[in-house]
């Protein structure tokens, strides 16, 4: 008796060729072009522009400058600012290690660094009258400068450029370790942070360092809108440009203390 099993009775039908009709060679040649798997079609990712990180650089930065204000309208304690650098200082290490576009870190280590700095600015505006504003001219004339030198390309970025600055700027907080730790044996340490031609010389390079940086920021940042970064990367580019200002400011501020007298 011939079995009525559906399964083996197709099987028999395409083995024996009852499949249907032999395709052209027209639908043979169709089916060999059409792709094997089309995935799903996703909305297009929106990238990063240049206004994007405009924006997001000015919110990182007012977002410093306030809490910079408040802790030096508040006058807090020298405790609570130390506190604050040091959680600063965790947050940017997170943020550059990490390459992390969160916003909330970003905007949080703006606002710690913001407090350390404004606790940090009373005091020295404190012994030397007008000085935090000679500092923040200082840091906007240099962000200046480095914009013009990169914008007309008296300074390219090269790989090269990159290996000699990063070796610097390592070498530079090796000897600022070296310096406190010695410190700790010897007044003034190795007189890299002293009222001295070293600490005047020291403090020069320091800003070169922070302006090498803010070369790399603008670099970067022009990278990433050329090659089409998503939308995001703006908060890092942010962040960067926010820590090498700082980086500035900070070094400005000591130099120009070096050649002020308090009234």
């Amino acid at each position: 008796m011939e079995s009525k099993n559906p399964v083996f009775s197709r099987s028999r039908q395409q083995a024996g060729g009852w499949a249907g009709p032999t395709p052209s060679p027209d639908q043979l040649q169709n089916m060999y072009d059409s792709p094997s798997y089309a995935p799903p079609s996703r909305p297009a990712q929106r990238t990063m522009t240049l206004d994007d990180v405009v924006v997001r650089g000015f919110l990182t930065l007012g977002a410093l400058v306030v809490a910079a204000a408040a802790a030096w309208i508040l006058n807090v304690p020298p405790m609570i600012a130390i506190g604050a650098a040091i959680v600063a200082l965790v947050l940017g290490l997170i943020a550059s290690f990490t390459q992390s576009t969160n916003p909330a870190l970003i905007l949080a280590y703006a606002v710690f660094q913001g407090v350390f700095l404004g606790k940090i600015s009373s005091v020295f505006e404190g012994m030397i009258s007008g000085i935090v504003l000679q500092a923040v001219l200082g840091t906007a004339f240099a962000f200046g400068a480095v914009l013009t030198v990169y914008s007309l390309r008296i300074i390219r970025v090269t790989p090269k450029l990159v290996k000699f600055g990063l070796a610097a700027g390592i070498a530079a907080i090796g000897l600022l370790l070296v310096n406190m730790i010695v410190g700790l044996f010897n007044d003034g340490g190795l007189g890299l942070r002293t009222d001295s031609p070293i600490g005047w010389a020291f403090s020069i390079v320091m800003i070169l360092i922070g302006c090498f940086f803010l070369l790399l920021d603008f670099d970067s940042i022009e990278q990433g809108v050329k090659q089409g970064a998503p939308e995001k990367f703006a908060w890092q580019c942010a962040f960067g440009l926010t820590l090498s200002l700082v980086w500035i400011y900070l070094e400005v501020l000591r130099f120009v203390s070096y050649f002020s007298s308090s009234d």
